[in-house]
């Protein structure tokens, strides 16, 4: 069997790179790749592709300067999305301290859900206008297992598997 591709990072086009990765690094506690820090002093930054990467060297984000990108208008689809992006937290109290960390860096807050029962979340826009959600999400307990359904036949996938149902295709509406 040939090797899969797999995700290298994600790229987002933004009006100034640097900015956004400024964001981005302080809002997930990341670092530059070796080279792509700021210029020290009063270096120009003419800085045009950046890649941040966590402490383990594994890639995540990457920022591309693109001075004719328009902001996304969610919800409006004058100038719709194309992608956007979910970071989980594990409780209301987290997603309250973080939307506000988020806000704080220069985030602004599309959509506030965190008293949704079903999936607490924030719809923000980051520096660049790219909406994006916090979301909570627990980690499961690791010896737990389901099957998430999106439908009626749940009730022939217990009988057959003997595992917990999870109601599916029920979340809060996000982008």
């Amino acid at each position: 069997m040939t090797e899969m591709p797999r995700v290298l990072h994600t790229a987002i086009d933004a009006p100034d790179c640097r900015a956004l990765a400024e964001f981005y690094r302080a809002l997930l506690g990341l670092r530059y790749r070796p080279g792509d820090e700021p210029p020290a002093g009063s270096a120009e930054d003419d800085a045009d592709w950046l890649v941040l990467i966590e402490d383990g060297g594994r890639r995540v984000l990457a920022f591309q300067q693109k001075k004719d990108t328009a902001a996304p208008t969610w919800p409006s689809e004058d100038v719709p999305m194309q992608m956007h992006l979910d970071f989980a937290v594990p409780n209301v109290e987290a997603l309250q301290r973080q939307g506000h960390r988020a806000e704080e860096l220069g985030a602004r807050l599309l959509s506030d859900q965190s008293h949704d029962r079903e999936e607490p979340l924030l719809v923000l826009a980051d520096p660049a206008g790219h909406p994006f959600c916090l979301l909570v999400q627990a980690a499961p307990p690791a010896a737990e297992s389901s099957i998430d359904v999106p439908d009626q036949r749940g009730e022939d996938c217990t009988a057959l598997t003997g595992l917990p149902i999870t109601p599916g295709n029920q979340a809060a509406q996000h982008p």
